[in-house]
């Protein structure tokens, strides 16, 4: 092991890989460093030729894959986890110069991806199937579950290397080959970086590909088929999309989408708790995530104080680069992504929120914002805030409290803090939320426990644990008599 160390990306500026490093004639990108805007390579933008060819190289290979022996498929999983981590610094100096992580981060998802999969490695023992009893004599019926195929996995740059993992790892162990299309923002951390810890571990070829690439990648990736599934982590807008596509061609698809998750804090919250929850769940990776605790809703009697000591943290975060300094805000992806949080802040404040610390920043970087005086139809309410921006409502009782949490159509994740865990289970069966965290924040993530969203933050799809097998297989029923039934004719 070890050899993964001696990446270049001027060695892989126009590659892809199927299993092997294949030439593309596709355009070829910067790789943009978000902090400094320098460029730190190039990567190659996948035609849907390329994406054709790693899907049929991925179909050559799944069946002998699915056959291998549950052990020798888990034995590569963890010899996947073995390279990463040995390598880890590798992936952690990608993650923070190519998507702008400060390094806790970075390397928290570094052992995430490969807690993720030394889980997935486990996953391959679990029972696959269960016996049925049968109203006809002699006949068995066994329940099991069986590899769906080919699957394109499309994952986003803000987590890239788990949100990969996450679907990659537990749908080779369960006997699929992937094809992965990361994001063009994060093709090297969240791509050619996992083709070559795979490629060092000795997983057959063809069993996993990896197609950089923007939306012309995607759509080829949706629309061939010979792909069984999408597993699809990214913006509710986009997934949409590729569910319609997916419906059309009878295809499985797992959408993890957004969220506009709903931070509550009741009259008798621990204040001091409740506003380190909120900082951390609101301004990690500049709030560059679909769990961003992004509505804060806070109970009457207690919001100026909460907002005082919410500012107070917020002004206490370094913000620069975080390759070169020791910070806790890091840059926003792009320019794009700039502009918008910085239009969402200028529109709340003309529809008449108080601006408490922040509203501002320079080049990539945005300072940590607190809104105050803020309605539910106000623009920072409204919309998914990827940003680190934090509205805050006030609410006069619980009912409410769910009226105004319920204007949203998302239902990814809500954090509530109380000291009344009767409320609080009370209030989570009112929530439409895919995960509900007491006296907690909203940014959490357990390999296995499963994870996903309700309404607009996804069509009821779940990672993690067990759900992974419900997934990443289909169920086929099986039945057998030891003699032939005669039937009347």
């Amino acid at each position: 092991m070890g050899l993964i160390m001696n990446f270049n990306i001027s060695d892989y500026s126009n590659k892809f890989f199927d299993g092997r490093w294949c030439d593309s004639t596709g355009e070829v990108a910067d790789i943009l460093e978000p902090a400094t805007g320098n460029a730190l390579g190039k990567i190659v933008l996948t035609t849907a030729i390329d994406v054709d060819k790693a899907v049929s190289s991925s179909k050559a290979a799944q069946g002998k894959w699915a056959a291998t022996p549950f052990n020798q498929r888990a034995d590569c999983l963890r010899k996947v986890a073995e390279v990463m981590r040995e390598n880890a610094e590798l992936f952690i100096e990608w993650n923070i110069r190519e998507c702008g992580s400060i390094r806790p981060k970075a390397e928290w998802e570094l052992q995430a991806a490969i807690e993720q999969l030394n889980a997935s490695a486990a996953l391959t023992m679990y029972p696959d199937g269960a016996t049925y009893p049968s109203s006809v004599p002699g006949r068995r019926n066994i329940v099991r579950h069986v590899a769906l195929g080919v699957i394109g996995v499309i994952a986003p740059w803000n987590f890239p290397l788990l949100l990969a993992m996450r679907s990659v790892a537990p749908a080779i162990a369960l006997g699929n080959a992937v094809v992965l299309k990361p994001d063009h923002q994060s093709a090297v951390t969240g791509g050619l970086l996992m083709a070559r810890a795979f490629e060092e571990a000795g997983l057959p070829p063809g069993v996993f590909s990896v197609v950089p690439g923007d939306v012309i990648a995607g759509e080829a990736l949706v629309e061939n088929e010979s792909v069984a599934m999408i597993s699809f982590t990214g913006s509710t807008p986009v997934g949409k999309k590729i569910g319609s596509k997916c419906g059309g061609r009878l295809k499985k698809a797992a959408l993890e989408l957004g969220g506009n998750n709903a931070f509550i804090v009741l009259a008798d919250a621990d204040l001091d708790a409740a506003a380190s929850n909120g900082a951390w769940g609101s301004f990690l990776h500049q709030g560059q995530i679909c769990m961003q605790a992004g509505r804060h809703f806070v109970h009457e009697s207690v919001a100026d104080e909460y907002i005082q000591k919410l500012a107070e943290r917020a002004r206490k975060l370094r913000i620069g680069d975080p390759y070169r300094q020791e910070v806790e805000i890091g840059p926003l992806i792009n320019e794009a992504q700039y502009r918008r949080v910085e239009g969402i802040v200028q529109e709340s404040l003309q529809q008449g929120a108080c601006l408490i610390t922040g509203g501002k920043g320079e080049r990539l970087f945005y300072e940590p914002t607190i809104l105050a005086n803020v309605d539910v139809s106000n623009r920072a309410c409204a919309e998914e805030l990827f940003g680190p921006v934090v509205p805050v409502v006030t609410f006069k009782d619980e009912d409410h409290l769910v009226e105004q949490v319920l204007r949203s159509d998302y239902g990814l994740a809500a954090a509530i803090h109380t000291q009344n865990y009767g409320v609080a289970f009370s209030l989570a069966d009112r929530l439409k939320a895919g995960m509900v965290h007491i006296n907690d924040q909203t940014v959490n993530n357990e390999f296995h426990v499963p994870f996903g969203g309700m309404g607009d933050s996804g069509n009821g799809s779940r990672f993690g644990g067990l759900a992974n097998i419900e997934e990443f297989t289909e169920v086929q029923w099986v039945s057998f008599t030891e003699k032939p039934i005669i039937y009347p004719f």
